[in-house]
C-alpha cells in the first residue's frame, strides 16, 4: 500500500496545487490574499463528539466526509473542512507526518511546465499565490501534504491530484497542535459525529460570530 502511494506521489509531486495556480481567479486572489477569506460552502472548523479507537492527538483524513478530524480526549475531535483528491487520485493509508513547513516553496515539476510553459519556476514561500499556502505538514514517506490554499473557495470540493487542502488558518491550527510523528490515518470511510459544538470558542459572541463567519481568527 504504502510503495503504490509512494510511486503515485512522485508522479503527481506538486500537482495537488497544480489546478489552483493555472485557473485562479485573479480578482479573487487580491481580495482574499493568502486565503484567509472563504467563498466555500464547506462548515468551518467546529468540534464534534468522535468515537472509535483512535488515539489522542492522531489525525484521521476521510475523503468521505470531505473533513480531517484532530482527535481529542473524552472522544471529542476538531473537525477541518478539506478539499480531497479527483477520482482519479484516490489514495489511502496509515502514516505518520514526517516533516512540517512554515511557508512552504512551490516548485512545479518537469512534466508541468511542459503542460503549462507560463507556470512559474517556483513560488516563494509567503507569496498569496502559493498553492501550498502558508502552512505544509508531510505525509509519511509520500510526498503528499496537508497544506493550505491560495483558493480558499475550493475547499469542500474534490479538486485536488492527491494533496488535502486546508484554509490557512485551519492548517496553522493544525500545525501547531502536532508534533512530527504523529499518526495520520487516510480513510475513505465516513464517521458519524455529533452536531457541531462550539463551545470551545469562547464567549457566546464570539460563537456567534464563528458560525456565521469564517474570517474570525480569535480562537
Amino acid at each position: 500500500m504504502n510503495l503504490l502511494v509512494s510511486l503515485k506521489s512522485f508522479v503527481v509531486v506538486s500537482a495537488c496545487a497544480m489546478a489552483t495556480l493555472v485557473a485562479l481567479p485573479t480578482q479573487k486572489a487580491e481580495a482574499q490574499l493568502f486565503g484567509w477569506g472563504s467563498g466555500s460552502s464547506a462548515t468551518p472548523r467546529h468540534v464534534v463528539s468522535f468515537k472509535g479507537r483512535h488515539a489522542p492527538g492522531s489525525i484521521i483524513v476521510s475523503f468521505g466526509d470531505r473533513r480531517a478530524y484532530y482527535v481529542m480526549r473524552g472522544h471529542k475531535a476538531i473537525s477541518y473542512p478539506i478539499a480531497i483528491p479527483k477520482k482519479d487520485a484516490k489514495w489511502s493509508g496509515s502514516f505518520r507526518i514526517t516533516r512540517k513547513v512554515v511557508n512552504p516553496r512551490w516548485t512545479p515539476t518537469a512534466d508541468m511546465r511542459r503542460e503549462n510553459p507560463n507556470l512559474p519556476s517556483y513560488v516563494r514561500g509567503g507569496h498569496p499565490r502559493n498553492p501550498l499556502g502558508v502552512r505544509a505538514l508531510y505525509v509519511g514517506n509520500t510526498l503528499y501534504r496537508l497544506h493550505g490554499t491560495d483558493a480558499p473557495w475550493l475547499i469542500g470540493e474534490a479538486v485536488s491530484h492527491g494533496c488535502v487542502r486546508m484554509f490557512n488558518k485551519d492548517v496553522i491550527d493544525l500545525y501547531n497542535r502536532v508534533p512530527v510523528g504523529t499518526k495520520v490515518l487516510v480513510t475513505w470511510k465516513r464517521y458519524k459525529t455529533s452536531r457541531p459544538s462550539y463551545a470551545g470558542y469562547g464567549s457566546r459572541k464570539r460563537r456567534a460570530s464563528f458560525q456565521n463567519s469564517v474570517f474570525d481568527f480569535g480562537f
